[in-house]
């Protein structure tokens, strides 16, 4: 269904103030750090060289890669690197099952350097507006790193509060932030009108041709224009693909690109402004007021990727790559927003330590760009599998197709590796160590289950056994989570052999998470009689759904369970990982699985449980 012409354009504003906040602010930055490297001879053929680039390196990764190619690849309609990752295996699964394995910790590993990238983009985007002040007087220049951790901390405070009440007025500062910029940008391109001449690939082609060895090297600076890229996918589900490419094609693209032609107009005219162009577009008296539209634009820019930190960070939690962790929902009319105070936090300090580490966007510029090519590089590899697979295209034509992409992402991840050890290994570590976690708890996770099933007892063949001789039964009705269905729950062991009773009516209940985002309500349960008002209950949710397990069993109503809040009494097993020296896991890897465990949040509260009609029976599993 088609959205109406008003729901139009209010998601297309909507992805303005979203989707493009990262994006629209990488002017802050790329053309100082280009030829602020000191890679490039400062001169008028360079300028239209890089010029040309830039502009080049927007259409084909942005307009190419991602408006037109990678947005089809929907998941359900839903976008993102987890998305396109349940996508790409749900598509290999039964016609190339040995590729799974290799593609989904690929996979995985993309979704980790989100966390690194997430942890440098905020940095470097406050930053940037921030040292503007320095452009207005050097007096400043001491202050610009206090402030932006002022800045920061304020940004991560009110997250606890929700963004829901500001977040309607992103769009619209968005939409005023493409208008100044893309007012600047006029402004002095009619001054040197010929410099639009750079629209043309034969100047890229002819700098590429004549400075092969500079050009590799100010890839790793030039990635910078496309900063937040991943967003147009990420963001997919919140607003449509169409509302995202109308706003592209029709303010995006069309500001940025008018304000790098304006700042390569300003270097022709005035070369020492190369110290920080788009700051020195802007004349004496409009400097200021810049500054702070710049830095409102790039706290909009950050709070788009910490809240995409919270939703990937729900989606991977559900895929059983993590432990569950308390999440808030800050709106009582839009799911979607969502607070994570460990993820919040976490993601603060890294910035703290970002900012204080690398002490300027120039700086921190060396640590940008592996991590977020990297993700490019995957995003296409994962693209590949979906539309040769997913898709049924020929492989010739798949290959032709992604294969142009993936060499353009190789080449700026290959650039940018030459900033490893100026900053580079920043994200990665970052990314790395996330990816530790997420594997080590999901192989311990799977360790668990087979020790719990090779200990279990079958379910069906317990209760025709209880039922032989019975226990007494009281009034009401018993909700056991189970791991896996069909097998019984230690919680029913220890209830009977500590209270000898049984409920009158008895659920035994699994939930699973699969690889798709939305599962809908007539598809939510699976139920299996088990006799003597028994029954066996698979609760079947999507990555993107919230778990809500007592409004998924009041769809039993009219099949003679009795679900009353005041008598349904909730039965959870509570397992204490004990370590042990075998065949599992690394040592080490057995104590972080354990210890993850252990400080994961409560199930009760993570499946919505009434707090007051669960009992929780502890029980020690080694592995």
């Amino acid at each position: 269904m088609q959205p109406s012409k008003s729901s139009l354009s209010g998601l297309t504003l909507g992805a303005i103030g979203v989707v493009y906040g990262d994006i629209g602010t990488s002017v802050l930055y790329t053309l100082k750090e280009v030829f602020g490297s000191g890679h490039v001879p400062f001169t008028p053929a360079n300028i239209y060289g890089v010029l040309s680039i830039v502009f080049w390196t927007l259409t084909i990764i942005v307009s190419l890669k991602y408006v037109t190619l990678v947005l089809r690849a929907d998941n359900g309609g839903e976008g993102g690197l987890v998305a396109m990752l349940a996508l790409a295996s749900q598509s290999v699964k039964h016609k190339a099952p040995a590729l799974r394995k290799w593609m989904l910790l690929i996979g995985v590993f993309g979704t980790c350097l989100f966390y690194g990238d997430g942890v440098i983009t905020p940095a470097i985007t406050v930053l940037s507006a921030v040292e503007g002040l320095d452009v207005v007087s050097p007096a400043f220049r001491r202050s610009v790193i206090p402030l932006t951790l002022a800045i920061l901390f304020l940004l991560f405070w009110v997250q606890k509060h929700g963004t829901a009440g500001i977040g309607k007025f992103f769009g619209p500062v968005m939409v005023l932030w493409f208008m100044a910029i893309a007012a600047l940008g006029i402004y002095h391109i009619a001054g040197h009108p010929e410099i639009l001449a750079a629209l043309s690939p034969y100047y890229a082609l002819v700098f590429i041709w004549q400075q092969p060895g500079t050009s590799f090297i100010i890839l790793g600076a030039v990635v910078l224009c496309v900063t937040g890229g991943e967003a147009l996918y990420a963001d997919m589900g919140h607003f449509g693909r169409k509302p995202i490419r109308i706003a592209w094609f029709s303010i995006v693209m069309p500001s940025l690109t008018l304000n790098y032609f304006g700042q390569g107009a300003l270097l022709l005219a005035e070369p020492e402004a190369v110290k920080n162009p788009f700051f020195m577009m802007a004349p004496e008296w409009l400097t200021l007021p810049l500054v702070g539209m710049a830095t409102l634009a790039a706290v909009i820019a950050s709070q788009a990727l910490i809240s995409g930190a919270f939703s990937v960070t729900k989606q991977v939690i559900q895929l059983g790559y993590l432990p569950r962790l308390q999440i808030h929902h800050t709106s009582t009319r839009d799911t979607g927003q969502i607070y994570l105070p460990f993820v919040n936090w976490s993601l603060f300090v890294m910035i703290v330590l970002a900012v204080v580490l690398f002490r300027s966007s120039s700086n921190l510029a060396a640590a940008y760009g592996i991590a977020v090519t990297l993700d490019m590089t995957i995003t296409t590899v994962l693209t590949f599998f979906v539309v040769r697979y997913g898709w049924g295209y020929p492989l010739a034509l798949t290959a032709a197709a992604t294969g142009f992409f993936l060499c353009i992402d190789l080449a700026f991840f290959s650039s940018n590796l030459l900033k490893l050890i100026e900053g580079g290994w920043f994200p990665l570590l970052i990314g790395g160590a996330v990816f530790t976690l997420m594997t080590t708890w999901k192989d311990g996770r799977e360790l668990l289950t087979q020790t719990l099933r090779e200990t279990s007892i079958d379910l069906k063949s317990f209760l025709d056994s209880v039922f032989v001789n019975p226990p007494a039964r009281v009034a009401g009705t018993a909700v056991f989570l189970a791991a896996q269905p069909g097998m019984v729950p230690n919680a029913l062991m220890h209830n009977l052999k500590h209270n000898k009773v049984l409920h009158a009516q008895n659920l035994f209940v699994t939930v699973r998470n699969h690889e798709v985002p939305w599962i809908g309500m007539d598809r939510r349960l699976q139920v299996e009689p088990l006799g003597s008002d028994c029954w066996q209950v698979v609760v079947h949710y999507g990555f993107k759904n919230d778990p809500d397990l007592p409004k998924a069993l009041s769809l039993l109503e009219g099949r003679n369970i009795d679900l009353n809040v005041m008598t349904t009494s909730y039965f959870l097993s509570r397992d204490i990982v004990t370590p042990t020296l075998g065949s599992g896991l690394a040592p080490w890897r057995e104590k972080l699985f354990a210890h993850m465990h252990h400080s994961a949040t409560a199930a009760a509260e993570f499946l919505n449980l009434p707090s007051n009609a669960v009992v929780e029976l502890g029980s020690v599993v080694e592995i």
